[in-house]
């Protein structure tokens, strides 16, 4: 009689199916984990294609040592439970936007900025392969980055400096060009502009082919800051002030590359120092006119300089621009109040734009729109914000001008003013007055920015809307000792524009 084959039974059979289950369920899991972090499963589900392209010309594909650095060794903790919950995350994100999004719409230069680029990269996972910060061969430049890494570990990230290794950008050079000609050679000035009325006018920079156009403000009385019922109201824009200004001129668009690099050139010989960082933050109204010192990378993000804003400088490279270009003109160029700026930005409406429009029908931070979609076609062609700007700042002509004929007031880069920030700062000023021409508190340790950027929503390129300098924090990443005066190693969107002063007798 043929006997049947033996059936494990008792406790020991359920254990042993379990266990040959379970092993074969980590044989899956390890083969699913290795296959799932190759770069080409990567690159199957990313829906940026520059991605790749960017990351095989990046030293991390074609470096001197031959060592290929793959996609996950950069985007992912280098090990542990942080290593499953991110890829589990990041694989649910890129599947969502392989399925889901416009490959067409997605903006890799935007998406490539430090604040974005911060999310996608982990400081362990850079330590894991650069254990020995301070090789031989390291630069004398990039032993004082590494000191100063070392002793700001817990505000830096290693992408602070190195954004560009692990996706190379054409763009992103160093600052060798800055200072030198960028215009095409036209006719030199000899002679600034002659003023006789108070009227637009042509400015003229003598020793250069630079010229820009200035616009006449007429003075007024405005309401200063916001009602309370105003959406997306910050708490410094109030409580509102009624406000006289007396006339004054104001430069048609921000001060430009091609301006701030006639003024880095023509004072190239002129006390270019950095010794003089903490007498500066104390004694603003230094008489003499210095040069800067070089940048110590490329200020203009290799977006292109000529008639682009400036952007990346101190409060102080500023208001030495603004002493320069008063001592060569002869007349009195200096930064706008937030009062001038406030009355010329809104162009005499006292709505939250100078146009026509509900920030919320605007802005991103609003639910509704983030979900159905928005109609911007009220705040596109006067506003570069982050709505339309591509991630960086643009020419000025691409917007319209505001009703006093002020092109990008509310947008592109944000404006550096005058005056000391105060959150407080109204409440200053007598409630139920006009107050004249005022100048804000008389002191302080920030100064006051004005307007919206490139990386704004339409809720900050309200006419109201205020912010402020944060000087220690925009220079974190600056490893010099001591740090410059003249450049924000980590603010990219602040620049400035000029006022001349109005003098009824002339300022021919």
């Amino acid at each position: 009689m043929n006997k049947l084959p033996r059936i494990v039974t008792g406790p020991r059979g359920p254990l042993l199916i379990g266990i040959v289950i379970g092993v074969g369920a980590l044989v899956l899991l390890r083969a699913a984990n290795h296959y799932t972090s190759t770069d080409s499963f990567c690159e199957s589900c990313h829906i940026h294609p520059q991605a790749t392209s960017s990351w095989r010309l990046s030293t991390h594909y074609s470096g001197t040592s031959g060592t290929v650095t793959h996609c996950i060794e950069c985007h992912l903790p280098p090990g542990g439970i942080g290593y499953i919950s991110e890829k589990a995350r990041l694989g649910v994100k890129d599947v969502f936007g392989k399925l889901f999004k416009d490959e067409s719409r997605f903006n890799w230069e935007e998406k490539s900025l430090l604040e974005n680029a911060v999310t996608h990269t982990f400081r362990d996972a850079c330590l894991e392969c650069h254990k020995n910060l301070f090789p031989l061969e390291l630069s004398k430049e990039g032993e004082e980055a590494h000191l100063h890494y070392t002793q700001q570990e817990d505000r830096l990230r290693c992408i602070n400096c190195h954004l560009h290794v692990g996706h190379f950008d054409p763009s992103a050079g160093g600052a060798i060009e800055f200072g030198l000609v960028t215009t095409e050679v036209r006719e030199i000035y000899t002679e600034p502009a002659v003023v006789d009325h108070f009227e637009d006018y042509t400015e003229y920079i003598p020793g250069s082919s630079v010229r820009f156009e200035m616009v006449a403000i007429q003075g007024g009385t405005f309401t200063m800051g916001s009602p309370e019922s105003e959406h997306y109201r910050g708490s410094d824009e109030g409580p509102t002030r009624g406000v006289t200004i007396s006339p004054f001129w104001m430069g048609k668009a921000e001060v430009t590359w091609d301006e701030f690099e006639t003024w880095y050139r023509q004072t190239a010989g002129e006390g270019r120092t950095d010794t003089r960082q903490l007498s500066v933050r104390s004694d603003p109204d230094i008489d003499a006119v210095t040069g800067a010192t070089p940048p110590y990378g490329a200020p203009d993000q290799g977006w292109g300089k000529g008639g682009r804003p400036a952007i990346t400088m101190t409060y102080h490279a500023a208001t030495e621009y603004c002493k320069w270009l008063s001592r060569v003109t002869g007349k009195k160029y200096r930064l706008p109040t937030e009062a001038e700026w406030e009355h010329a930005c809104r162009g005499g409406s006292s709505d939250p734009y100078f146009f026509e429009g509900d920030p919320r029908d605007y802005s991103e931070k609003r639910l509704w729109n983030r979900l159905f979609g928005r109609n911007t076609s009220g705040i596109d062609p006067y506003v570069i914000y982050s709505g339309n700007s591509g991630g960086k700042s643009q020419m000025p002509s691409e917007v319209m001008p505001n009703p006093f004929g002020l092109l990008n007031m509310s947008g592109n880069v944000r404006e550096l003013c005058l005056d000391w920030y105060a959150a407080n700062a109204y409440a200053l000023y007598p409630e139920g007055a006009t107050v004249l021409d005022p100048r804000g508190p008389a002191s302080g340790t920030e100064h006051v920015i004005r307007g919206g950027s490139f990386r704004s929503d339409a809720a900050r390129v309200r006419s109201a809307t205020r912010d402020h300098t944060r000087h220690d924090a925009w220079l974190m990443t600056d490893p010099q000792i001591p740090k410059s005066i003249w450049w924000y190693s980590d603010c990219i969107d602040v620049g400035f524009r000029v006022v001349c002063e109005y003098e009824e007798e002339g300022t021919g």
